[in-house]
């Protein structure tokens, strides 16, 4: 067995799936930057339709009862209704369906793949600290127009490590860790794609 191998083996499920989608996390960062959406309240916009979509693609999950016993408090981390409070604030329709969601109600999940997106979903959290600063600076905060940025009352890195320590616990095989990993990737890969949509616009 390779050192490479025994290094992964050795790290929690939450380390690996952010050892695979470094890349693109990192690279999806600098695209979202590069869009100026702190640069006007209209800007932002954009920033928050793209949330808009992504979380209507993934709000089946919170209110899985699947899920539920699964992972701690996972209806109260819900943020797709706050999502859509902000763009009210803003003065802003919501915008129309891009494409199918990725997860239904009428579906069961699959679960591995399932956690792969939330954990990306869930992750945003801990950046989202920076980006409320930033948008606060266009008059904005968690009351009013960034709400679905506000961190969690018991802080964010504690609501982020509840969450991980959960992750880290449930039972895959092999194939179900790939999937996890397929579905962290694919969520990625979603958000850059509704990036590259509205900001080249």
């Amino acid at each position: 067995m390779s050192d490479v191998s025994t290094q992964t083996e050795n790290l929690t499920r939450a380390q690996r799936l952010k050892a695979a989608t470094t890349s693109s996390h990192d690279s999806l960062d600098q695209r979202i930057m590069a869009g100026d959406p702190f640069a006007s309240r209209e800007r932002y916009g954009l920033f928050v339709k793209v949330q808009y979509q992504f979380h209507r693609e993934i709000d089946a999950l919170y209110e899985s009862a699947l899920l539920e016993p699964l992972l701690p408090d996972l209806a109260g981390r819900r943020r797709f209704p706050l999502i859509g409070q902000d763009l009210a604030d803003l003065g802003q329709a919501l915008p129309q369906p891009e494409s199918a969601t990725a997860f239904s109600t009428a579906e069961i999940p699959d679960i591995a793949s399932a956690l792969g997106w939330l954990y990306v979903a869930e992750g945003s959290n801990i950046g989202a600290g920076f980006l409320i600063k930033q948008a606060e600076k266009l008059g904005l905060s968690g009351e009013f127009g960034a709400r679905h940025l506000a961190g969690a009352p018991e802080g964010r890195g504690r609501h982020w490590r509840t969450f991980t320590a959960a992750l880290d616990q449930l039972p895959l095989d092999e194939a179900g860790e790939a999937r996890a990993i397929a579905g962290a990737q694919q969520a990625f890969a979603r958000v850059r794609e509704l990036v590259e949509h509205y900001y080249a616009r």
